[in-house]
């Protein structure tokens, strides 16, 4: 993820910018095209930057970085010496990777400030409020780009992630990319993971969207208060230009009072006190319909292929996140609807015979459950059906929560693994049932433990009857689960279509 040619960018300029001296006795007269803190990926004219690790610092694989061309390396006091008994110029820092975000942005000459980018924060939603803000800066004219956990666009490239957002030298590369091929607008997902590690340092953000907050990746922050207080760095000046935020959610709300830079509300629900509102909203099973209505009484009708009341939200947010970045409210709105769907987001997989509907959704989170369950619920004429599990080594707080909405919410709830990961699965299960059994017996759910996930997919799909609606939830778009340090191949659209094709047969037995 970098472009093809870089300009060569002094080594000395660098050293001036962080006033940092030399740990060699070799000035630093190098030039360097790019950056990078793996010493694998080191390519001829890189900037090798060694941060220290659990295990190694690595300062100790600056020789085979230098063998892989690497013409500098930036490093710690720790590192010094191992970066030093290379022979290359070396410059020391005193928290390199607190300066990554900086480095890579100057040694690739500050690419995304050459874009607009739009950039998207909060728990649920990112990835589909990313793809509609592409099909809207699309419809508007612009070469685009996508930052994302589902896919990364630069132009009409696309590269499968890794990462829901880059590492901070990756990322800068990424955008000299997009600006080789073209790239005027990108949207981009920013997790709180990527704003407490700095992978986003650098970056300059034209808007700034803040979707929603509930209960995740508690097993990073210490805390919710922290989780949130992460999301609002975000809407500091150093990072964007003008934000816009959710006036449905309370943190949207409290968010109007932490932001320093101009702000933007909306709602989907029609509260008369934002900005902008969805008015006049029909759901349907195949997508919704509603009025934009702004500032001034300007509006527009919109039309949707994204089902459910969330989506509903994305679709606004998007607009009006589009309209702060210059395009006219027509354009935003034409564009928004061009976008048909995500991989792996309230994705359908066909039935064979059309009497139930099969979804396959990314919700792996209590709120992205509840409300994926919510927005089912009113296309399903008969029962509904969630196949769920929670990963390992993750937030454990989150599974009670999952399993308590799932039993709440659903009429039969298929307990399964997800990624186990080194965790025992049926743990992680009994924790969702710990969740599930807080539901009043008379209003929970038909609870089934199935610890196989296929078995458990399986079992939801050959149930099914006319009129109901099975959802696999938690992967998405995933192609792989992770058990005991191995990734198994496994695709839940792919299981889900093979489970159809099943139930097929076997009623033709019958």
């Amino acid at each position: 993820m970098r472009p093809q040619s870089s300009p060569p960018r002094p080594l000395s300029g660098l050293a001036t910018m962080l006033d940092a001296p030399s740990g060699s006795s070799r000035s630093p007269l190098a030039a360097v095209t790019g950056v990078t803190i793996d010493s694998r990926q080191v390519v001829q004219g890189d900037l090798y930057v060694a941060l220290p690790g659990s295990a190694a610092h690595g300062a100790d694989y600056s020789a085979q970085a230098m063998a892989r061309g690497a013409v500098a390396v930036l490093t710690d006091p720790a590192g010094r010496d191992a970066a030093v008994a290379t022979g290359l110029p070396v410059l020391v820092v005193s928290e390199p990777r607190a300066l990554l975000g900086q480095i890579s942005s100057w040694v690739y000459g500050q690419p995304s400030h050459d874009i607009s980018v739009l950039g998207v924060t909060g728990t649920s939603g990112k990835s589909t409020t990313t793809f509609l803000l592409e099909a809207g800066l699309r419809a508007a004219g612009h070469t685009t780009g996508l930052v994302g956990g589902v896919e990364i666009h630069a132009g009409d490239l696309v590269i499968q992630p890794k990462l829901t957002t880059p590492e901070a030298s990756d990322l800068h590369g990424l955008f000299a990319l997009m600006r080789e091929r073209g790239v005027t607008a990108a949207a981009m997902e920013v997790s709180s993971h990527a704003l407490a590690l700095g992978r986003v340092d650098g970056v300059y953000y034209d808007v700034a969207l803040f979707t929603n907050l509930s209960q995740d990746h508690l097993d990073f922050h210490k805390d919710f208060d922290d989780y949130f207080a992460t999301k609002v760095k975000l809407f500091q000046p150093e990072f964007s230009r003008t934000g816009v935020t959710n006036l449905d959610d309370p943190h949207g709300r409290e968010l109007l009072h932490l932001a320093k830079i101009p702000m933007t509300t909306f709602s989907a629900t029609g509260e008369p006190g934002a900005d902008w509102r969805a008015l006049d909203v029909r759901l349907g099973a195949d997508g919704s319909v509603f009025r934009v209505v702004g500032p001034g009484g300007v509006e527009e009708d919109v039309t949707i292929s994204l089902p459910g009341p969330f989506n509903v939200a994305n679709s606004l947010g998007a607009i009006v996140t589009l309209v702060e970045a210059g395009l006219p409210l027509r354009t935003a709105v034409h564009g928004v609807g061009t976008m048909t769907g995500v991989p792996g987001r309230m994705q359908r997989v066909t039935s064979a015979d059309d009497e139930f509907q099969a979804v396959v959704d990314y919700a792996h989170k209590p709120g992205a459950v509840e409300s994926v369950l919510t927005s089912l619920r009113s296309v399903a004429s008969g029962r509904l059906t969630v196949v769920l599990g929670c990963g390992g080594d993750r937030d454990t707080g989150k599974r009670a929560l999952m399993g308590e909405a799932a039993a709440r919410l659903a009429d039969v709830a298929i307990f399964t693994s997800d990624n186990p990961r080194s965790e025992d699965p049926l743990a992680i299960l009994a924790a969702m049932m710990d969740g599930a059994l807080q539901v009043p017996r008379e209003r929970r759910a038909h609870v089934i433990v199935e610890p196989d996930r296929a078995a458990a997919i399986g079992m939801a799909v050959g149930s099914a009857e006319r009129g109901d609606v099975v959802v696999v939830a938690g992967k998405g778009h995933e192609q792989g689960q992770y058990i005991s340090g191995e990734v198994i191949p496994f695709d839940d659209r792919a299981v889900v279509a093979e489970a159809i094709d099943a139930r097929k047969e076997s009623r033709k037995n019958l």
